[in-house]
């Protein structure tokens, strides 16, 4: 299917439908102007700013399943409007508050979303330069409350918060989908991936009770005002499963993991792996076993899911130069990091 371009007959069309609902929220409300905000594989993304609504609503966000491809997987606005809005009655803020959503009239007009503009600041530390980077405090206060942030998201039981359809993705699955990731990738960027795909089938532990976990929950997703994480973004492959998949893939982003993708510059201040995971131990009241596995699944994917972009790039005949130029290298590195951990 071809994807279709973003053009201003589109723009005006999502500009009437994003009036008509304001407009029905708050009569004599409208858009005074629709402007992309960023660009991406997975949906499109808009400010909106209105005039005749509460300040807290301008500007909002508008996020659109990319035009001509079908709303499924990591592209279903509405399953994850569905999926913040279940989250909106946390204890604190975990995902950005949605005001509407639309399932629109594809293939013309694709389905969308609506939440607040989050405020705070949205960098991964490891993975900026030098100049760019926040400061080593609060960078190390940012992981800690982002492990307790992350705590608070899996005490959430989801048959409590309106989930309880969601199928549990176990372990087993979640390998297969980095392997499925791989499997679409030229030769040059998936090899060795059956041997480590293997292990991990062959020494999965036992699971622990699902949770609602983001997916990629990590502070290149949050928006952080000091030392405090005010909300998480992107949530396009939130799923239930084994919380040691958030939890791990979080601490894999510290300086002491040694990110293939991190600047080679001095650490940046984060907490250590270690005492990222403590942090979220003490949280929700008990000790998370056989992490060395999780930690394998997640060089596992990051191989698989950095491969995926790498394949894109290409295709576009890009040049990828700083954090992703540094991961082409590195993808068999992580599988070996990997086959380590899993004792091979």
């Amino acid at each position: 299917m071809t994807v279709r371009q973003v053009d201003d007959d589109l723009l005006a069309t999502l500009s009437e439908y994003v009036g008509g609902h304001t407009a029905a929220r708050h009569p004599g409300s409208r858009v005074r102007s629709l402007r992309p905000l960023t660009g991406g594989t997975s949906s499109l993304t808009f400010t909106v700013d209105l005039e005749g609504v509460p300040a807290a609503e301008t500007p909002m966000v508008l996020k659109v399943a990319p035009p001509g491809l079908p709303a499924v997987r990591n592209r279903d606005v509405l399953r994850q409007a569905r999926l913040q809005r279940a989250l909106q009655g946390a204890e604190r803020a975990l995902a950005p508050s949605v005001f509407f959503s639309d399932p629109g009239s594809p293939p013309e007009v694709p389905p969308f979303m609506t939440m607040n503009l989050v405020t705070g600041e949205c960098v991964e530390p490891v993975l900026q330069p030098v100049g760019r980077r926040p400061s080593p405090a609060d960078v190390h206060a940012r992981y800690l409350d982002a492990a307790r942030l992350l705590a608070t998201l899996h005490r959430i039981s989801p048959r409590d918060v309106g989930l309880g359809d969601e199928p549990a993705i176990g372990l087993h699955e979640e390998v297969d989908r980095w392997t499925r990731a791989f499997n679409t990738l030229p030769t040059e960027l998936r090899v060795g991936h059956e041997r480590v795909a293997d292990a991990l089938h062959a020494s999965a532990p036992a699971a622990l009770t699902p949770v609602i976990n983001h997916g990629d929950f990590r502070l290149g997703n949050a928006f952080c005002e000091g030392g405090h994480v005010n909300a998480v973004i992107d949530w396009e492959i939130w799923s239930v499963g084994d919380p040691r998949v958030d939890v791990t893939w979080l601490a894999f982003f510290t300086d002491d993991a040694d990110h293939p993708a991190a600047d080679p510059g001095p650490a940046v201040g984060t907490p250590t792996g270690e005492e990222v995971v403590r942090a979220y131990e003490a949280e929700v009241g008990h000790e998370l076993p056989d992490l060395d596995w999780f930690r394998a699944l997640a060089r596992y994917k990051e191989s698989g899911a950095t491969g995926l972009l790498i394949k894109r790039a290409d295709k576009k005949g890009k040049v990828l130069t700083g954090a992703m130029g540094r991961m082409r290298p590195a993808l068999p590195v992580l599988l070996d990091e990997a086959m380590e951990l899993l004792g091979h």
